[in-house]
């Protein structure tokens, strides 16, 4: 089964054509780098938790949208490899002239690898 790279960030609401647009730009790459495919989720039903949520979990304010993102991978070697390559992307870099800036808090962004366990399929 394939290997999932999963992402939790806020992005201010008003950003969110700006966050398409850095989304299309980057994303390719990890499909370039060995990625089954990329989806990007923008938030439409994110509700308020008893204990947590997804809006505690980046420190979500009331101006801002949670986009919940996710890479799939073929398997964790193809990850392990794109992922150092694209750390050391310069495409990647925001500072890097030319790049788009992050329109969001990357520091408050949460992710993590995910090893598929269940997959159900029609």
């Amino acid at each position: 089964m394939s290997y999932i790279d999963g992402f939790v960030i806020a992005v201010p609401t008003a950003n969110k054509q700006k966050f398409i647009e850095h989304a299309r730009q980057l994303d390719p790459i990890f499909i370039e780098l060995g990625a089954i495919r990329v989806i990007e989720g923008w938030g439409d039903d994110v509700p308020d938790g008893k204990v947590t949520d997804f809006r505690r979990a980046v420190q979500a304010t009331a101006e801002e949208t949670v986009v919940f993102s996710w890479v799939e991978w073929p398997d964790k070697a193809t990850r392990d490899a794109g992922m150092k390559k694209m750390m050391e992307d310069p495409r990647m870099d925001p500072s890097t002239p030319g790049n788009p800036p992050m329109p969001f808090d990357g520091k408050r962004m949460i992710f993590g690898g995910f090893e598929a366990v269940v997959e159900v399929k029609p």
